[in-house]
This record gives C-alpha cells, structure tokens and sequence, in this order.
C-alpha cells in the first residue's frame, strides 16, 4: 500500500479537516500543485478556486471551495490555512 499524506484544512473558525489522503491539489497562486506523501517542503500562497482531495488513488476526489490562504508542506504532512472553506456538492 502506498503511503498516506497527513492532511489539515483549518479556516479561521475550525478545524474542517483532518486525516490522511492520498493526494491533494491544490490551486497556488503559480498554477495548481498536487502534493502526495513524501513531498519536498515548501509555503505557497493560495488563490481562490478548489482544492481536490483524494481519499485513494483511484477514487473519487472530494472537492472544497476555498477563497484563499496558505499551503505548507513540511515532513508532517500538509496544512492549509483557508480564509473560507466550503464543500462543494454535486448538482
């Protein structure tokens, strides 16, 4: 089994996420990145759009509108620090 990223979404209210996922993408101010379990570290800033979380490699992704913040990668995992963070439902 491959590994697992440690994923945090924090809004300025809560915590809205935790937990390990496979990927995350997520939309940096320099274009989108995806971060996976084992990523270099590294800030970026965050512009507003959506963030696509993937539980397993092969799945679905859970979307999350976000308005914009920070990412961090360090060896712990990933943590984003959204201004606003809203799930994205399916029409």
């Amino acid at each position: 089994m491959a590994a697992k990223l440690n994923f945090d979404l924090v809004s300025p209210e809560r915590l809205i996420r935790s937990g390990a996922v496979h990927m995350v993408v997520v939309p940096g101010t320099e274009g989108d990145f995806g971060v996976l379990a084992g990523h270099a570290p590294f800030m970026s800033t965050i512009r507003p759009g959506e963030l696509a979380v993937y539980a397993e490699a092969n799945g679905p992704a859970e979307r999350i509108a976000i308005s914009g913040g920070f990412a961090e990668v360090n060896e712990k995992g990933l943590t984003i620090l959204a201004e606003s963070a809203t799930p994205v439902t399916a029409h």
